[in-house]
């Protein structure tokens, strides 16, 4: 790969914040300990001068620590709600790159709890199961019934080969975490895949084949077709799919 994209800035600063409340955490509890010593140094065979000075040395050490462990408490908490909170713009995959994306046939989009057979290996349209399936990393492929249900709710699906390298599962796992509306996205091994292809990326009666992992054209496919399905649902109702 020739680029990075910096899919991963937004999650190493989230582990930047982890490290400085760990150290300002570290430095409060210097603090207390410093406090603690100062009270223990504060002997009744000081002199009255030295006991208020040191008294007052102590207190300002202990509103310190207190300080410090408050923001530290607070950082942590940012690190955690950035981390978990899944808030990740989707502007920020307009990579702008040429892609080129086939316009599928419209296959209907009934509902059946039946076994399905489709007219395209990889489907991208038809009848499908009621049921939808939630945003995320996939480690198996779940029925196309049910992917197909997610698609014509907006959504996302990044097909990928089952033996993709480490680093490439990583940055799949990062695009799994966008979401526009109540669209998101899926990261799917696939078997389907066609020969000589190692990516392929579908939405609603859209699909992109990539002969090699490219982020930029994942990202721009992301960006122009997230949230255009045809039933779209609010986030409050979908809560990260797995819901309809």
């Amino acid at each position: 790969m020739n680029t990075h994209l910096g899919l991963h800035q937004e999650s190493t600063s989230t582990l930047t914040l982890l490290y400085v409340g760990g150290f300002i955490l570290l430095l409060s509890l210097i603090c207390y300990w410093y406090a603690s010593r100062l009270k223990k140094d504060n002997r009744s065979g000081l002199k009255k001068e030295q006991k208020a000075a040191l008294k007052q040395k102590t207190k300002k050490m202990k509103i310190a620590a207190h300080l410090l462990l408050s923001a530290s408490i607070l950082v942590i908490i940012i690190h955690f709600a950035q981390s978990l909170g899944g808030n990740y713009d989707v502007k920020t995959l307009n990579f702008n790159v040429p892609i080129e994306v086939s316009d599928d046939q419209y296959y209907g989009a009934d509902h059946t709890d039946s076994p399905v057979q489709y007219e395209m290996k990889i489907p991208t349209s038809g009848t499908h199961s009621p049921h939808d399936l939630k945003f995320g990393f996939y480690t198996e492929k779940p029925a196309y019934e049910k992917l197909v249900h997610n698609l014509e709710h907006g959504d996302i699906i990044i097909y990928h080969r089952a033996d993709a390298d480490p680093e490439q599962i990583t940055q799949l796992k990062y695009f799994t975490k966008f979401r526009l509306a109540g669209a998101g996205i899926l990261a799917v091994p696939n078997e389907d895949i066609p020969a000589g292809k190692e990516i392929v990326v579908t939405a609603w009666t859209k699909t992109m084949e990539l002969t090699t992992y490219d982020e930029q054209k994942i990202g721009t496919f992301i960006y122009d077709y997230i949230n255009k399905g045809p039933e779209e649902i609010p986030a409050s109702i979908r809560r990260g799919g797995g819901t309809m």
